[in-house]
């Protein structure tokens, strides 16, 4: 039987839309089943306050001005949940609070507190921000201030406050055990600035990009190894890109190995405001675990005439979180161009012995064969000498609160002695006392 053109026609559009018709309930079906634990805006909504106290002081060598202070931070975070259905709708917000306990001009510096044009300390200082989200079924869209957490993009928080960026994020978990990631950010705000719309800058190079864009994954595969890739794009300044394996095994009931790979491939872009740059940073660490003990050995190398550089944020450019790299510890990132290093590190978890909650860990670090005479132009010229080196040592002590009133209360030591070539910061002794307490409010 022959069919006229017209009526093939329409029996193309009954399917199309008989087809359109299915995909739609599927969705529907998809985000409903997503969101079938969502309990509603109020409902779900969570607030948090983090009490921290933080002392701070680094004693450095060679005529320069010590840095010292004791600060403390009240750290508000509420997470709405999602209005009921197909798409979803909430917020997220923030209120940070900082006091100063002791501090005084002539020994500024430590990111804690802002410094006014008279040269001391402030004496308190706050900020408050938030962003909208969207969810369809497992996939959440974000616009707004918020703490970015990707290797090629991420906050620091060695400091009393976070830092944050104003920008869009998107996250999808629509596939077990896969998670989409991708942003597009345009200003910062570091530690110590209240304004939102501060410089997104390449840290060791101090030179801005007015927005940067970033896509990656983080795949499980099977029960011991997680794999992660990411690329970003810093504009006018470079591409980066990111790769990541780490493979964990039970050996027994008190015995494990771990192995983690990092790889970072940088190279300019667009107008290259910090000069050419092709670099290629690498770390492997492996740790053994036997009941309470664990070390770890680390080998990191920087391959290229730059250093390793990441992001900075706010208007000052301090240093953000996106180096995850096992060498980069408490004072130094053992990032210089050629820099080779090594780390050796032991960890002890003192429940085995009668004291849950209480841990040491002290770690030595070497690095050598820098050298940054081959770069004579753009931001990175003229930073680092021929054979430069440095080394680091680390020590930890942290208990936390098991029950009672004041259970989940952290106190933590934290010791560090750096010495050096000025290149890489020179001679530093340090020591911080952290201590948090986490409130869950609901």
């Amino acid at each position: 039987m022959s069919i006229s053109p017209a009526s093939r026609g329409r029996s193309s559009g009954a399917k199309t839309c008989a087809v359109l018709a299915v995909l739609a309930l599927s969705l529907n079906g998809v985000a409903q089943a997503g969101q079938g634990e969502n309990q509603g805006f109020i409902e779900d909504s969570k607030l948090s306050v983090l009490l921290k106290n933080y002392y701070f002081n680094t004693d450095r060598a060679n005529g320069r001005s010590n840095q010292k202070d004791w600060t403390q931070a009240f750290i508000a975070n509420w997470q709405s949940g999602f209005t009921q259905g197909t798409v979803g709708f909430g917020v997220d917000a923030f209120g940070y609070w900082g006091l100063k306990l002791d501090a005084g001009s002539g020994r500024t510096g430590t990111g804690n507190l802002p410094v006014g044009d008279d040269g001391d300390p402030d004496g308190q200082y706050g900020r408050a921000g938030g962003s909208i989200k969207a969810r369809l079924s497992n996939t959440v869209l974000r616009y707004g201030q918020m703490s970015p957490s990707a290797p090629v993009f991420a906050q620091s928080v060695s400091r009393l406050m976070p830092q944050t960026a104003t920008g869009w994020h998107l996250l999808s978990k629509e596939i077990d055990d896969l998670a989409l990631e991708a942003g597009h950010f345009t200003s910062g705000t570091d530690q110590v600035n209240t304004n939102r719309d501060g410089e997104l800058w390449a840290t060791y190079a101090l030179v801005t990009t007015p927005r940067v864009d970033y896509a990656g994954a983080r795949y499980k595969l099977g029960e011991h190894l997680n794999l992660a890739l990411y690329a970003s794009r810093f504009e006018d300044i470079w591409q980066q890109y990111y790769a990541n394996a780490n493979y964990a095994l039970a050996l027994s009931d008190s015995q494990a190995l771990s192995f983690d790979f990092n790889l970072y491939r940088t190279l300019d872009s667009g107008s290259a405001r910090a000069g050419g740059i092709d670099t290629t940073a690498a770390g492997l660490q492996a740790a053994y675990k036997v009941s309470a003990h664990t070390l770890t050995l680390a080998y990191q190398h920087v391959r290229g005439d730059q250093p390793f550089d990441y992001v900075g944020f706010g208007d000052t450019g301090r240093s953000g979180g996106s180096i995850f790299l096992p060498n980069s510890v408490q004072y130094s990132d053992f990032n210089g161009p050629g820099e080779k290093s090594w780390q050796v590190r032991y960890d002890l978890n003192a429940s085995s012995y009668g004291v849950p909650g209480l841990s040491f860990m002290v770690r030595h670090l070497r690095g050598q064969d820098i050298d940054g005479t081959q770069v004579t132009q753009g931001a990175y010229a003229n930073k680092y000498g021929k054979g430069d080196r440095e080394y680091e040592t680390d020590a930890e002590a942290r208990y936390v609160v098991q029950a009672g009133p004041a259970k989940d209360l952290s106190v933590r030591l934290r010791l560090a002695w750096h010495r050096g070539d000025a290149s890489t910061g020179g001679d530093q002794d340090q020591v911080r006392v952290i201590s948090e307490y986490p409130l869950d409010i609901f």
